[in-house]
């Protein structure tokens, strides 16, 4: 049986749900969202075990990360899942440098699939480790931020802490 240790993080942009599996993170998400990340778990994993924990050593980048050490996060092990697809999204999207953003276009281009920009999106969307998989990096091609699962308030917050956006644009979380 496939054991999944679960922690829940205070974060500045609220707390976060973090499960891991044999070392790897297999999901992050924002509490209170509507997905339930035992069930989503299940479904990938549909002999496991679940095992709240305290402070489990994937936590401590993540904790690292929001005290200002940015690049903490850049080598915490993650199984994502996913289709091929998803699986070079979310590869390419730990390739954007910490204080950049790239456009859905931008995107497409470097996995060689200029006119894939729609499929980039929806798999961007669907990613299930957020900020270590750091799809808040993908903004429109206008220099919008869009589409955040998070809200775009965090997407903000994230991006200042980066240094992709100057501090006065963006914006306090709640």
């Amino acid at each position: 049986m496939a054991r999944i240790e679960g922690a829940a993080v205070d974060s500045p942009i609220g707390r976060l749900g973090v499960f891991a599996r044999e070392g790897a993170v297999v999901f992050l998400e924002f509490e209170g969202r509507d997905v339930d990340p035992r069930e989503t778990l299940r479904r990938r994993f549909p002999d496991t075990a679940f095992k709240d924990v305290r402070r489990p050593p994937f936590v401590e980048p993540l904790l690292r990360y929001f005290d200002g050490d940015l690049r903490a996060i850049d080598a915490l092990p993650c199984d994502p899942g996913g289709t091929p697809f998803q699986a070079r999204v979310w590869k390419a999207l730990r390739t954007i440098p910490v204080g950049a953003t790239w456009s859905y276009g931008e995107l497409a281009r470097r996995l060689g699939d200029p006119k894939a920009v729609r499929a980039v999106g929806f798999a961007n969307g669907s990613n299930p480790i957020a900020v270590v998989i750091p799809c808040h990096r993908v903004i429109g091609s206008n220099g919008t931020l869009v589409g955040y699962g998070g809200g775009l308030e965090r997407k903000r917050w994230l991006l200042g802490h980066e240094g992709a956006l100057p501090r006065e644009q963006a914006a306090l979380f709640p």
